[in-house]
């Protein structure tokens, strides 16, 4: 059986590389048969990795008016989420809180068996998605199918990450209910996979700090492999002592007043993840995309003075070793923090696959997620 594949706001491939790991575990036969991206960086980074067949680079909007929309059994992608999420401005009037209809009016025309939406939490209980779900509903524009929302973590699927992500899977009005990946990791004191274990094999002392100087034909920095990317940044004196000054699983409620700044002083409260360590016996925060500056979260090391490296977010997002970015730090590090949890993303893949390929059981398990969240773990990345 061959597989076609329409792969929408790309970024980097998280949810495409969760895709082919899932495949290949099936020896399914896929085939990409078209993929969107707007930016050029994040698309140059896509392509390095999983080719350029049927590529447009720009925006959702062009390649429709454009291009010929292939025909596709499945649909991939995760519009952006910006406009949504609780650590952003939760604007109802971004033009980005829209582009589901894009999606809706591309699934019409490929006319996919299946299709995936992968988006922050709030994105369930937003107008648009209300609107979405009327879509389906008779005389509506995708009156032939169902959506399937669920609240997935990516700690229950082999991510050693707490991030929490909505994920909306449509399917044929007349196919069989697909419903959420089973979980593999259910228990947190014991299966959930942790920090310490991720960095294991990794030096806590980084490669230095620059990128090496390497140029692709078309002009882009790189390509880099995952594990070139342990570099660290220059630090001032003084955040260094910040940084001595933070005990295991510590934050900067642990600064003595000497080192605090003025704002820092006057205010006592507020989010404990701000320079905070991570844990070593626990997965990590979110992995955003500011993941090297510990004044935007819990992104110290556990045990060394200093953020983790792009090599070390780029693990804890689940991304192969020798997965090859292009771009800058600042550009590499915001496909990271963009990216799907890999391990999630193949999860989701794995049943989109069992329900195309006949095999899921008669009898669907629903999980339905009852886990403790906070604010702190919802991520402004797409």
């Amino acid at each position: 059986m061959k597989v076609d594949v329409l792969d929408l706001f790309t970024g980097a491939g998280g949810l495409t590389q969760g895709w082919h790991q899932a495949a290949a575990v099936h020896g399914l036969d896929t085939r990409t048969v078209g993929s969107v991206e707007l930016d050029p960086t994040a698309a140059a980074t896509y392509r390095e990795n999983f080719g350029s067949s049927g590529q447009f680079v720009g925006s959702i909007e062009d390649w429709l008016r454009e291009v010929e929309t292939p025909s596709a059994d499945v649909i991939l992608g995760g519009p952006p989420c910006q406009g949504f999420s609780k650590l952003g401005k939760r604007d109802i009037n971004d033009v980005r809180n829209l582009l589901w209809k894009k999606y809706a009016e591309t699934i019409v025309r490929a006319e996919p068996e299946y299709f995936v939406v992968e988006n922050v939490i709030p994105f369930l209980n937003s107008s648009e998605y209300a609107a979405f779900e009327k879509s389906t509903q008779p005389g509506g524009m995708l009156q032939n199918y169902v959506l399937e929302p669920h609240s997935l973590i990516a700690t229950n699927y082999g991510a050693p990450q707490k991030r929490k992500r909505a994920v909306v899977i449509g399917r044929l009005r007349n196919l069989p209910r697909v419903d959420a990946p089973e979980i593999t990791h259910p228990n947190k004191d014991s299966d959930w996979v942790t920090v310490g274990s991720t960095f294991s094999d990794i030096p806590g002392l980084v490669n230095g700090i620059h990128l090496p100087q390497r140029k692709t034909p078309d002009g882009f920095d790189g390509p880099y492999e995952s594990h070139e990317l342990h570099l660290g940044r220059t630090y001032t004196d003084l955040s260094l002592k910040r940084f001595a000054s933070i005990p295991p699983k510590g934050n900067r409620f642990h600064i003595p007043d000497e080192l605090l700044s003025p704002c820092w002083r006057r205010t006592r409260t507020g989010y404990s993840d701000v320079m905070g360590r991570m844990d070593n016996e626990s997965p990590s925060v979110t992995i955003r995309t500011e993941f090297d500056k510990p004044e935007k979260g819990r992104y110290l090391h556990p045990t060394a003075n200093r953020a983790i490296t792009h090599f070390e977010a780029a693990r804890l997002q689940g991304f192969p070793d020798d997965f090859k970015w292009l771009g800058s730090k600042p550009r590499i590090a915001r496909q990271i923090g963009n990216a799907v949890p890999v391990h999630l993303a193949a999860a989701i893949c794995n049943r989109i696959i069992l329900a195309k390929t006949g095999q899921l059981p008669s009898v669907q398990d629903a999980y339905e997620l009852q886990l403790p969240f906070n604010d702190a773990d919802t991520e402004i990345a797409g």
